[in-house]
């Protein structure tokens, strides 16, 4: 193999390579061999087919194999050889190949910058923190009253109408027949009305009786999160069993054991420890981006053009499938070129994480990987092996998983090192949004919502049910107080 450097100019590389025809006829002969031990020819014994006679009945039928072999091997050996760290995947083009002479083909690497970390011991981050306030105790209390009605069965034949709960069974496809985890439900409570699913899916059941089955039409929206029914057409089969009515529980002890806590005061204490996971998670993420900031700042170097034009790309697709974002249709060119410095910055923080990561020894194990499969599962219940399966069958989707866990870890490893004090802020304060990128005030923000090249897993609900689902309890997330 024959390399020459046609091009260096800062991290753009340009190699061409050049593989001698008898080395191609090598690979060529080796996979003929190893094709006549399995191979049917009339007039030979299975395994002892002559060289020649599998040349002339099977060389064209194995050559795109070993040219994208070789090309692969070569390749690979190349960028290994001269130590190059490929920012994206290399662009290999053949220049010219004819049976019986030489392959030439030219790569184009573009490479990751070398760089000096900072000191991660100089880091100095604020952290901000909230106290947990009574009337927002005292709010979740009242929906918590609010979704946990007491529901008497209507005694009347009449058709359901907004503001009724149906008890229901549904299960749903899209409409090419694919099935996604989180599809079907059996005795689910739903109000007409509450906008506990997806936009089109109750209105379809105004007016249905006790004992029906109904056939649900609806198209998830574009921006569901859920990439799977994103902007998909999907039907669900429904059975109404029963129209209820109701009123909102009282506070009291009843309630409480109801939802498998001894007493109000435990309920009012769960309701607090909820609102401080929630503000923990805040917590948690605004620190992450004071950090993220300190990093930014503290870095300055060439960016992989290829990086930045395809988290460019990332972005503006993210809003235009936004329903908050410019509307529908392409943005116009110079809201997208608005949008390049955020490029710049996930691209510069995601390769800074890579390489403290690296320097750190930080990895993701199978059994942290795993975890967050269960994690995901258990946002199904009853429907836990569908998606293990999902997830098992899907590659892709499982790394998905890996690259908010690999940027956390990194996260905590600096933390570790860093000074890092608390400030009192107030809850408006701790839950209001940041512009990703400091001072850029006016400019289109992300479709949310980590600044890192790193693109966290979405969290999925029950595929129907709209992002924001208004079932509270005491025990869950539900009790969330909801982001302003």
């Amino acid at each position: 193999m024959q390399v020459k450097e046609v091009k260096s100019s800062g991290l753009e590389h340009e190699f061409e390579v050049n593989i001698p025809a008898n080395d191609i006829q090598k690979l060529v002969d080796a996979e003929l061999l190893t094709m006549g031990q399995k191979v049917k020819i009339p007039g030979f014994r299975p395994g002892k087919v002559p060289l020649n006679v599998l040349k002339q009945k099977y060389t064209r039928h194995v050559m795109a194999d070993v040219l994208e072999k070789a090309v692969q091997e070569s390749s690979h050996k190349l960028v290994t050889d001269k130590k190059l760290k490929p920012a994206i995947q290399p662009k290999i083009e053949v220049k010219s190949f004819d049976e019986g002479k030489d392959l030439t083909y030219t790569i184009k690497v573009e490479v990751l910058p070398d760089f000096k970390v900072m000191d991660l011991t100089k880091v100095k981050v604020e952290k901000p923190v909230a106290d947990v306030e009574k009337k927002a105790v005292d709010e979740i209390l009242e929906n918590v009253a609010e979704n946990n009605r007491d529901l008497t069965p209507i005694k009347e034949d009449r058709k359901a109408k907004k503001g009724d709960v149906l008890k229901i069974d549904f299960h749903g496809k899209r409409a090419d027949g694919f099935e996604v985890p989180g599809m079907h439900g059996h005795d689910h409570d739903l109000e007409l009305g509450g906008g506990q699913f997806i936009p089109g899916f109750e209105d379809q059941l105004i007016g249905t009786k006790k004992g029906d089955h109904v056939h649900v039409n609806v198209t998830f929206p574009e921006n569901y999160n859920q990439k799977d029914l994103a902007g998909q057409e999907a039907v669900f089969h429904v059975d109404v069993k029963e129209i209820q009515e109701g009123k909102p529980a009282k506070l009291n002890d009843d309630l409480a054991k109801k939802l498998g806590l001894e007493s109000m005061d435990a309920l009012r204490e769960a309701v607090e420890e909820q609102i401080k996971a929630d503000q923990e998670s805040y917590t948690r993420m605004k620190l992450k981006k004071n950090l993220l900031d300190i990093l930014d700042e503290n870095h300055n170097f060439k960016l992989p053009s290829s990086m930045v034009e395809q988290e460019h790309k990332h972005i503006i697709q993210q809003l235009e499938r936004d329903p908050n974002g410019p509307g529908e249709g392409k943005m116009e060119d110079a809201d997208k070129e608005e949008l390049l410095p955020l490029a710049e910055r996930r691209v510069r923080l995601g390769v800074v994480l890579a390489e403290i990561g690296q320097q750190e020894k930080v990895e993701v194990s199978q059994q942290e990987l795993q975890q967050a499969v269960i994690a995901e599962a258990r946002k199904y219940p009853g429907q836990e092996k569908m998606v293990f399966d999902y997830y098992s069958k899907n590659p892709q989707v499982l790394e998905s998983l890996r690259a908010p866990l690999f940027e956390d870890k990194v996260v905590d490893s600096i933390l570790e090192k860093a000074t890092v004090t608390e400030k009192k802020v107030s809850v408006e304060d701790l839950m209001a949004d940041d512009e990703e990128i400091p001072g850029a005030k006016g400019k289109k923000k992300s479709a949310k919502k980590s600044d890192s090249s790193s693109k966290k897993a979405t969290d999925k609900k029950p595929a129907a049910k709209k992002e924001t689902a208004k079932k509270d309890t005491a025990k869950k997330s539900s009790a969330k107080k909801t982001k302003k």
